[in-house]
């Protein structure tokens, strides 16, 4: 069948066609992507502001006829932390449903980790054993750590490199004692977390996921993208380590022009190598395989496990083939 995952996200509003049965690989059929910036669209309140509102209604209504005219037969919508931390979230969620009939699932910070460990799980296989999982969004860092499909430590932290470009970055380029103070933020944040993980023990295989990752992994030598999904790419830290202070002295249009960077994400590229840098340096990381399927997939991959259990999954509720097993 022919799923649609609509994801709006932090930095964009997503919707992921792909051909998938139970069983058997999903296969992406198309992409459209709509640069939103939901987490830039606040207002003092912090309440998504009523042109954002405008926006997010619009971009889903289009997302809606392009699904229709990719022939999608059930669209899996959701919204992470830009909506989900919105203090007018509810408000927001009755006004699409009411005006696109999009019913939006808020998913948790815990439930974005399981989810995307659940996709990298399935890319390498048991055989890749005990994984830790980073995944660097707009709003959050998702950190995932476990032997089975589901992570047996799972962690969701406000260091998404959008918001942190935008409350701690002003300049371009910043200025160094900005950059310097939101490096100390960024590690003291994720070093509260460290011995919940460290107590499960060493991982076999560490792996990054989502946009930010590829870019550095991109411009640290991997692979293009055009070069296809099987080309194994991996991030050094000591490849990272160089880079941060290039991009610190770099303008978002320079770093724009660096390869396999956009310029929708170039602006919050230095965010999310301080990020990167501070997880991998303090899980004792030096070198990340980059895993292309993430949060999207795991959505999918989730679904078609209701529907292999109970075939009758197939007219469920969306909310339902979201949420994620109990560990």
């Amino acid at each position: 069948m022919r799923l649609g995952v609509l994801d709006v996200g932090s930095n964009t509003v997503h919707l992921l066609v792909m051909d998938a049965h139970p069983g058997a690989r999903p296969l992406p059929a198309y992409s459209h992507k709509a640069e939103l910036r939901l987490a830039e669209l606040l207002d003092a309140r912090g309440a998504i502001s009523e042109p954002g509102v405008d926006r997010l209604v619009s971009t889903l209504a289009e997302a809606m006829r392009v699904a229709e005219d990719k022939g999608v037969e059930d669209v899996l919508p959701f919204a992470t932390s830009a909506v989900r931390e919105a203090a007018n979230g509810e408000a927001v969620l009755a006004r699409v449903a009411r005006e696109t009939g999009v019913r939006l699932t808020v998913l948790s910070g815990e439930d974005e980790s399981r989810l995307t460990f659940l996709a990298v799980r399935r890319w390498f296989g048991w055989s890749a054993g005990r994984l830790l999982v980073l995944d660097i969004g707009g709003g959050s860092l998702e950190v995932g750590f476990g032997m089975d499909e589901y992570p047996d430590a799972a962690v969701s932290l406000p260091l998404g490199a959008g918001r942190l470009t935008g409350g701690w970055l002003p300049g371009d380029p910043p200025a160094p004692r900005d950059v310097r103070a939101l490096r100390r933020h960024v590690r003291a944040e994720i070093a509260r977390t460290v011995a919940d993980f460290a107590r499960l023990g060493r991982p076999d295989l560490a792996v990054g996921t989502s946009k930010t990752f590829r870019q550095l992994a991109r411009i640290a030598g991997a692979a293009r993208s055009a070069d296809g999904l099987y080309v194994q790419r991996t991030l050094r830290r000591d490849a990272l380590e160089e880079w941060v202070p290039r991009l610190a002295d770099m303008t978002a249009t320079r770093r724009a022009a660096l390869p396999g960077v956009s310029e929708g994400r170039a602006a919050q590229l230095l965010a999310g190598a301080l990020v990167a840098e501070a997880a991998m340096d303090l899980f004792g990381v030096t070198e990340l395989d980059i895993c292309p399927w993430a949060l999207r997939e795991g959505v999918i991959l989730r679904r078609l496990d209701l529907m292999s259990t109970d075939p009758a999954t197939a007219a469920t509720p969306h909310p339902a083939a979201v949420a994620p097993r109990p560990h």
